[in-house]
């Protein structure tokens, strides 16, 4: 790693006088650094390259600030540098005024820095008092239902930061605030084929919503009708008999011969549990059992392939077909479970959470590579 005079001499390229082609390169090189490990850890111990960075996201350069764009990204995936981040640096506010800019043609960058910041909870609630002070949620939830808002930006990550949020009781509750309609607007993009990015961002939202069992009643309610929602990417083109399709929601029933299910296993998974924290309920319960939607399950085990996914389905039709629980059992998010079976729970959970997130990462550092490689200009000449 750099020296002490190497790292201060890569600083000082690091200004707006700098000549463009000198800049470009130190740019790209700090852009290979932030994608290692130890590279992170170096910019982490110097929040004054990190800074220098950052007030170069207005270089007149569009390929040196996209450069810093994606070093950021690199960056913001690192749950040890969040602090210099978001504190230190404390470029949140600012990323936030570009990001309600429907011309700022770094929207997208934004979006994705802002997901990998509230990927954790403790710097998740910092960066959502920051949105509050700066914009509001009504304004976020606002940008991204809008379509072409940014003519230059898809706005596609706003899903995964949406449902970041809402790991935050104060999220959830505008999220699910009865006079706003706001999770109503969300409900169609489980559905949005152009992203499978948007669509499992915002079933990510319904499924932090549904943990907050005061609210099951009036998810499943008409003012909602969250449930066909849910239950229709899950629904494939089988033809079912007239009894079973009586008693579907609407939505479901007689579907076209070209319906086609959701094809991202994880977000399958997500529906899956979503339903499941439905259940919890025995109004939840109740209402899934009359709405029919053991027939969807049925066919839809019949289809899957995805071990992890099957077994979320199973579980979903185990209580679908049971019993009901015991008197004082009835509201299965408020059973006390054993602490030593609540323990491998979470242990289990955190397990898989490691590595869907190290996969995610993975292929988001890929996919940068690749569009660096495809998009590299030419910094010469370049009038600063």
């Amino acid at each position: 790693m750099l020296s002490d005079s190497e790292a201060a001499e890569l600083l000082s390229f690091l200004t707006p006088a700098t000549r463009p082609d000198v800049k470009g390169h130190t740019t790209s090189y700090i852009l290979g650094l932030s994608g290692s490990r130890d590279g992170c850890r170096f910019l982490r111990g110097r929040p004054d390259i990190i800074a220098a960075l950052f007030a170069l996201t207005s270089d007149q350069s569009i390929a040196i600030a996209k450069d810093i764009y994606h070093i950021l990204i690199n960056l913001s995936a690192d749950e040890t540098l969040h602090q210099v981040l978001v504190t230190d640096i404390g470029m949140v506010p600012s990323l936030l005024k570009k990001l309600k800019d429907p011309q700022f043609p770094f929207a997208d960058k934004i979006c994705t820095i802002l997901s990998n910041l509230t990927r954790h909870q403790k710097t998740c609630k910092t960066l959502f008092k920051l949105l509050e002070e700066e914009m509001g949620l009504a304004q976020l939830v606002d940008i991204f239902c809008t379509e072409d808002y940014n003519p230059h930006a898809k706005m596609h990550y706003l899903a995964p930061l949406l449902s970041n949020l809402a790991q935050l009781p104060d999220a959830r509750r505008f999220l699910m605030d009865r006079d706003r309609c706001v999770v109503q607007r969300l409900l169609p993009f489980t559905q949005f084929e152009a992203s499978v990015v948007r669509r499992g961002g915002v079933v990510g939202v319904l499924r932090n919503c549904c943990f907050d069992h005061a609210n099951h009643e009036w998810l499943l309610s008409d003012r909602v009708d969250i449930l066909p929602f849910l239950l229709l990417p899950l629904a494939g083109p089988e033809e079912l008999s007239e009894d079973d399709n009586e008693g579907l929601p609407v939505d479901l029933q007689y579907l076209p011969e070209d319906k086609k299910r959701e094809e991202d296993p994880d977000i399958r998974q997500m529906l899956l549990e979503t339903l499941m924290l439905l259940t919890a309920t025995k109004d939840g319960r109740r209402t899934l059992k009359d709405k029919n939607v053991y027939v969807i399950m049925r066919e839809f085990h019949r289809w899957e392939k995805d071990p992890k996914v099957i077994c979320a389905c199973e579980k979903l039709v185990e209580v679908l077909i049971g019993d009901e629980p015991e008197q004082g059992m009835e509201n299965l998010l408020e059973v006390n479970i054993p602490e030593h079976v609540e323990e491998k729970l979470k242990e289990a959970d955190a397990k898989e959470q490691q590595e869907l997130q190290g996969e995610e990462e993975r292929g988001k550092r890929e996919e940068e590579e690749e569009e660096q490689t495809d998009n590299r200009q030419d910094y010469t000449g370049i009038v600063t």
